[in-house]
């Protein structure tokens, strides 16, 4: 009962600091939901659309015609640009107007029904990956159901059926599933990875604001007698309003995540939240043992800034873990966000048993419990005067 009541003395004070210092109205709730409704418009598309190539078409016939309709029918490729040369088409390119050229040669359409073997050259902008990629597929796809109509034609002319036609053109058909995320939704794939990211960096500098501006007014003793000088009671009355905070915003994320982006949930939704709450506490037990040790507020904040950032890059997001150097996927186990990851995509898009998340929850609980080893570093910095005042 004594642990309780130190705990609400705590947690009144600092209820009562909320109200009267902006800063922490601004880090709790506003950031975070002005970045949760940026990413909600980014991601809302989903899917690239209507990326402008240019097409230098030096046949000019009919054949050359139906291939450009048919590269622009294509989900991402949109025509937008009709050229009378390669240097004008690198013009735009270096200018950021289109991100790849089809030129296709003179002589097309002659070729073709001479029997003669012709060619289509694309030129694509290697500068954003996914653009590539989207781009490379849907022009290879396009003229290679041009090329499989043009020779069932010459079949067909032959004698052979449609069907006869098509065996010979293709003879072993290719069936391609993709599984969890079908249409290749990059809202589906960000968003889960990003509205998080975003989250943890808040939560972090929240937590590392809420301790260190107590060391910087040196204020910090008369926040442990609130709890009767209880160090464990003085922390959790003062990260409690910022758990409660930042699992509420969680709730809004999960809201513009599954109904405004409209990413499938197929796992369990129970799970996602319970990884939440650990994912929210291990990041501001990370915060306080930064402080503690740091005992600088600016610095503090930089050093969770960083970690924060490197806990995006070790994510297996921008790059997979499984390809990674043994080291870098070691070094990868040291961030919260790995496991909280791994358990949002395997509960949200594959829909796995609640039997394969819990490494990934007892890995974000042992993160909680681990830096709060610091307690007694914490209360020597806020018992001495010596580490009060730094900025």
């Amino acid at each position: 009962m004594g642990f309780l009541r130190n705990t609400n003395a705590a947690l009144q004070r600092e209820l009562h600091r909320l109200r009267h210092q902006p800063m922490y109205f601004v880090l709790l709730f506003m950031l975070p939901m002005l970045s949760f409704v940026f990413f909600a418009v980014l991601f809302h598309k989903g899917v690239a659309r209507d990326i402008p190539v240019a097409v230098l078409d030096q046949d000019h016939s009919t054949l050359s015609r139906k291939i450009t309709e048919m590269i622009g029918e294509t989900p991402t490729a949109l025509v937008a640009y009709g050229i009378q040369s390669m240097d004008e088409g690198e013009r735009l390119m270096r200018e950021g107007r289109i991100s790849a050229i089809v030129q296709i040669p003179a002589f097309f359409e002659k070729n073709i029904l001479s029997n003669s073997q012709t060619h289509i050259e694309s030129y694509i902008s290697g500068s954003n990956i996914t653009v590539n990629g989207l781009l490379s597929k849907d022009i290879q796809t396009a003229v290679t159901m041009f090329a499989a109509g043009i020779q069932i034609q010459i079949l067909t002319k032959q004698g052979l059926t449609e069907r006869q036609a098509m065996a010979q053109v293709q003879p072993v058909r290719f069936d391609k599933h993709v599984l969890f995320n079908p249409y290749i939704n990059y809202g589906y794939y960000l968003s889960p990875s990003f509205m998080p990211m975003m989250m943890l960096i808040f939560i972090v500098m929240a937590t590392v604001f809420s301790v260190g501006t107590e060391l910087k007014n040196g204020t910090a003793r008369e926040w442990l007698r609130s709890a009767d000088d209880s160090t464990a009671a003085a922390l959790l009355g003062k990260i409690l309003p910022v758990t409660a905070a930042f699992f509420l915003l969680s709730l809004a994320m999960f809201v513009i995540i599954f109904k405004v982006v409209g990413v499938p949930l197929n796992g369990s939704f129970a799970l996602i939240l319970l990884g939440t709450l650990l994912f929210t506490l291990s990041y501001q037990s990370i915060s306080v043992l930064i402080v503690a040790v740091v005992a600088n507020l600016r610095l503090s904040l930089s050093l969770g800034g960083g970690y924060s950032v490197l806990a995006f890059t070790f994510s297996g997001l921008t790059f997979p873990v499984m390809a990674m150097y043994p080291a870098m996927r070691a070094l990868s186990k040291l961030f919260p966000f790995t496991y909280y990851t791994d358990l949002f995509v395997d509960q949200m898009l594959r829909g796995a048993p609640a039997v394969c998340s819990l490494p990934d929850l007892g890995a974000l609980a042992l993160f909680i419990v681990v830096p709060l080893l610091c307690l007694p570093r914490l209360r020597k910095v806020c018992t001495d005067e010596k580490f009060w005042g730094r900025e």
